[in-house]
């Protein structure tokens, strides 16, 4: 139950996400609840993860509720550690986020627990022991937590404190999050995606509005006009014909849906050659699971149909490997090959053996389809390190890399300020937030040039009042 609160008029803290592109945390306060958005792992530089482990800056007990905007972990994945620090409250998320939750939580826990005794069987973690932040049956505990809210449907999530979710059209289930305080009103965009993604409808306008929170991942960026599949598909010819394996770092949730489903568009069009396709992940097989019944069941957010030719996501030659064994297996495969597993970012997972093993090759490439946070091993790729370091040893990178934006379910600088103009009105404040600092500030100079709203980047830990 709520407890009162002596805040006299209601008050947003960026936890997270203010500053750098991860650790999505804002927490609402009023004088009756205090209400979490997202509550996100921090990723990439070594001084962020740390904050992972840090106490986090209010009492959790304290928290009433958590609305969830969507299943990423920089959005979700600190849930687990909340709630053993003692919050106790519903967890608000869309059927699919629960959905998809129930799959990247778990996950998440499990590969921290492995990487964790990993590092403790060949030393080289400074901690000793190395732990891990949560297990997965702290995961699997949070998960009774979640409460379903479908999109438009308007509920007090706490003492007078309303929630509607809205499509945002990043991945299956995410949303925007208006939150009404009395009578302030803040919407929260969560990540947007683009009208163009091929299985999700495209982000709905926002609604009227007090106060919003943006996104900035790419508001410093534009996206090409260039057809999504275009340089995927030359990058495979160039594999191919060196007889190469092409690893995708692939984030799990919706990255592989979209991967898989342009595979199988470039192989109906003959625009690649027939190679075997490998999906190394369990949890990225169990969210195409998710993705199938999703469409299947014509979800709302979803705008891809099973026809008469088969499965979308099956572009062939399709292996899903679950196991350990069938993971190792395909150490094998010497191409032409495409190999897809996670993470996305090179951060940890099955995708490292696989690098490991097909970086120090010319023949090979690495395929980046997603935005790469500073401080990953994805990034240091994309930035074109001569070697990196994995799995304790430095690997040289010899193997051609080649960089993808275009499959970023991200909405780039236009794409944000024409959704932010589609507003009823404008808003009293817009913050720029979920970016790294260039970022932000360049949706932040964008906005002020052409809506001429007020519009600040706000700092880490800052406290606003939302009067």
């Amino acid at each position: 139950m709520s407890r009162p609160r002596r805040t006299p008029t209601p008050l947003l803290r960026f936890l997270g996400a203010a500053g750098t592109v991860t650790g999505s945390r804002f927490l609402l306060e009023t004088p009756h609840a205090r209400v979490l958005v997202d509550c996100g792992l921090f990723q990439g530089l070594k001084q962020l993860r740390l904050r992972n482990w840090e106490p986090f800056p209010v009492d959790p007990k304290t928290i009433d509720a958590v609305v969830l905007t969507h299943a990423h972990v920089d959005h979700c994945g600190y849930l687990p550690a909340l709630a053993r620090a003692g919050f106790k409250g519903p967890i608000w998320a869309t059927p699919g986020t629960r959905a998809l939750c129930g799959i990247v939580l778990p996950d998440s826990g499990h590969l921290q627990e492995e990487d964790a005794n990993y590092a403790n069987r060949h030393g080289y973690s400074k901690h000793r022991p190395a732990k891990p932040l949560y297990t997965e049956q702290d995961a699997v505990r949070v998960l009774r937590q979640f409460r379903a809210l479908g999109f438009g449907e308007r509920t007090e999530v706490a003492k007078q404190v309303q929630a509607t979710f809205s499509p945002a059209g990043h991945i299956l289930g995410a949303a925007s999050a208006l939150l009404e305080l009395g009578g302030t009103r803040v919407l929260v965009s969560g990540d947007l995606g683009r009208a163009s993604h091929p299985i999700l409808c495209p982000p709905a306008p926002p609604p009227e509005t007090d106060f919003v929170l943006i996104e900035s991942t790419y508001g410093d960026r534009r996206h090409e006009e260039a057809p999504l599949e275009d340089h995927f598909a030359e990058a495979l010819v160039r594999t191919a014909e060196r007889g190469g394996c092409a690893v995708v770092p692939s984030f799990a949730v919706d990255r592989t849906e979209v991967v898989l489903h342009v595979l199988r568009r470039l192989r109906a069009a003959g625009r690649i050659p027939p190679m075997p396709v490998y999906v190394d992940s369990p949890m990225a097989l169990e969210a195409l699971r998710v993705y199938r019944r999703a469409i299947e069941e014509h979800a709302p957010d979803v705008r891809l149909e099973f026809h008469g030719d088969g499965d979308p996501f099956d572009p062939g030659d399709l292996t899903e490997a679950r196991s350990v064994e069938e993971s190792k297996e395909i150490s094998l495969e010497r191409g032409p090959a495409v190999i897809i597993s996670a993470s996305g970012m090179a951060t940890g997972g099955r995708v490292l053996h696989h690098l490991a093993r097909c970086l120090p090759d010319p023949r090979n490439s690495v395929l980046l389809v997603g935005f790469q946070v500073e401080g990953t091993r994805g990034r240091a790729l994309a930035d074109g390190a001569p070697a990196v370091k994995m799995l304790g040893r430095y690997v040289p990178v010899r193997a051609e890399v080649v960089n993808l934006p275009n499959f970023s379910a991200h909405a780039d600088q236009q794409e944000l300020v024409d959704w932010l103009a589609a507003s009823p009105r404008p808003p009293q404040m817009t913050f720029t937030v979920h970016g790294e600092v260039a970022a932000a500030a360049a949706l932040r100079d964008a906005i002020t040039a052409r809506l001429r709203w007020p519009v600040a980047t706000p700092r880490d830990l800052e406290v606003v009042r939302l009067d």
